[in-house]
């Protein structure tokens, strides 16, 4: 199960979000009235994932982002006036009313986005070897610096849909179409 910080300036709403979330067997939550109280459950229990209303007793959920660990994922839910009001693009928005199943797939997709912020990737020393010989080709034959051809690849390779690794044995094979597989 994952852990949720449920956060909301009245309580009523906390057990109600709280209830929805906890119906589905897929998340646990803490609850919380305050941004202090927030933080300190974020770093004591290294949550990131927080479901909060438009402001707490200390402070708005805003500031707060701001002040959370970049790992943190907020979805703010309230209504649209107060969602338009807050300027961090960073923060996910979830107008009131709001449905059971639009929470659900909200707070389920901001749960994905945090395990995959966790995983980095990790490439083997071929992998990366790969990479560097794509970049090196880069370089000699465009006159890229380094970045410019890391990032050039790293594009290519979101445009693709392709694995960093993939993305460079395709480049490489197109500079050099002798070459072996």
């Amino acid at each position: 199960m994952r852990q949720v910080i449920v956060a909301f300036e009245r309580q009523s709403n906390c057990d109600r979000l709280r209830e929805m979330l906890e119906s589905t067997g897929e998340f646990t939550c803490l609850t919380c009235r305050a941004g202090a109280q927030v933080k300190r459950t974020v770093h004591k229990l290294r949550l990131d994932l927080v479901v909060c209303g438009f402001k707490l007793a200390d402070e708005s959920c805003e500031a707060l982002y701001g002040d959370l660990p970049q790992r943190c994922a907020m979805l703010m839910v309230a209504p649209q006036a107060q969602l338009d009001l807050c300027a961090s693009a960073g923060v996910f928005k979830l107008p009131t009313p709001v449905r059971r199943s639009e929470l659900l797939a909200s707070v389920r997709l901001l749960a994905q986005l945090t395990q995959a912020r966790e995983a980095p990737v990790r490439r083997s020393e071929e992998e990366r070897e790969l990479v560097e010989q794509a970049k090196t080709a880069l370089m000699a034959q465009s006159g890229m610096t380094e970045e410019q051809a890391h990032r050039f690849l790293q594009k290519r390779s979101m445009d693709c849909g392709l694995r960093m690794a993939d993305t460079a044995r395709q480049v490489l094979d197109e500079i050099k179409p002798g070459r072996d597989a």
